[in-house]
């Protein structure tokens, strides 16, 4: 099976895929200190408002979420006498669109994830508190308990299981961005790339999986070109250009570049998804609490409510990450395995 690198190499690729779109939008998602950009904006009693301050990124969308008793009184007394879900996200320094980053005005973190974690503290009757960190003090900050939950692309591994507990709502997709003209659709087979030249990040998730694809059609006597640019404004450039034929990245920063390029001469779109895990495991992305904290289980009830109620569609439609959905979270599901976390 494909693997999947380490978790610093996984967000290498999400940043690769998200510097450029950054720079095509002039987009400055900068951020402060671990407490600062947290603003969760003014929302009616009963609903959220997701996409705002996105820049362009998400379509703006109030939806109506109420607080479900039967799951609220699942939670743990402490994290329910508290009155707040506090909600971690690792978006500092610069933030990774659209998933999270600093919104327009500079100040509000705005992003899918932390959309979703205000959708789940409505579920849960808890005010929803954010605290943006580095990547590593967010795991700080689940361990010393200043953190409630992290919604921030955190993958189900089974190594993270020995000390963080699970529920699931997002699957972990690379993906293919071809230009919009462009008949060419990637359908899971590897065997659709012969002849084609496709860009990769190096050190990346996806360059592994696309080498070793590059392997294989070779032993068929076929030819897969693989490309390596500086940096993605140049990657997109080649695209753009015709010089290669796709870029293979991380699905929500293709996602984010498509919104941010759909109405320029260069439109591009999504020619097809595959696992982050490899061909033999669907990769997800999960709520992420202290290990025996009791919150997974409230967490994916919560989030199941939204699933069923179609606010969870809504959601991921507005941040045009529909292609990441999940039938039903789950807690503590099946996660990458311990020799390929």
């Amino acid at each position: 099976m494909p693997s999947h690198l380490s978790r610093r190499h996984l967000l290498r690729g999400l940043t690769a895929a998200t510097a450029v779109t950054a720079l095509a939008a002039g987009l400055a998602a900068c951020g402060g200190d671990s407490d600062a950009a947290t603003g969760t904006g003014s929302t009616a009693a009963g609903s959220v408002t997701v996409g705002r301050l996105s820049n362009g990124a998400a379509k703006e969308t109030t939806l109506k979420v109420a607080e479900v008793k039967s799951i609220s009184a699942e939670l743990p007394a402490s994290v329910r006498k508290s009155g707040k879900l506090v909600i971690g996200v690792g978006a500092l320094p610069s933030g990774f669109p659209p998933l999270a980053y600093v919104g327009s005005d500079q100040k509000s973190l705005t992003g899918a994830e932390p959309d979703l974690g205000r959708l789940v503290a409505a579920v849960l009757g808890l005010k929803p508190e954010l605290k943006n960190s580095t990547w590593e003090n967010l795991f700080v900050g689940i361990d010393s308990g200043k953190v409630d939950v992290a919604f921030s692309n955190v993958t189900d591994t089974e190594e993270r299981k020995k000390k963080y507990e699970f529920a699931s709502y997002r699957q972990d997709n690379l993906a293919f961005e071809v230009p919009e003209k462009s008949n060419w659709n990637f359908d899971g087979d590897y065997r659709s790339l012969a002849g084609l030249t496709v860009a990769v990040g190096s050190g990346t998730n996806q360059e592994k999986i696309l080498l070793e694809w590059k392997k294989k059609l070779e032993s068929e006597g076929k030819k897969l070109t693989v490309k390596y640019f500086q940096d993605s404004n140049s990657t997109y450039l080649a695209l753009g250009s015709g010089k290669i034929d796709a870029y293979f990245g991380p699905n929500p920063g293709i996602a984010y570049h498509i919104t941010q390029v759909a109405k320029t001469p260069q439109p591009t779109r999504n020619a097809g998804k595959f696992s982050g895990a490899g061909a033999d495991l669907q990769g997800l992305i999960a709520a992420t609490a202290k290990k025996d904290s009791g919150l997974a289980k409230p967490l994916a009830d919560a989030i199941n409510h939204l699933i069923d109620s179609g606010q969870y569609a809504k959601w991921l439609a507005a941040w045009n990450l529909s292609n990441e959905a999940v039938a039903k979270s789950l807690v503590n599901p099946p996660g990458l395995p311990l020799d390929n976390s």
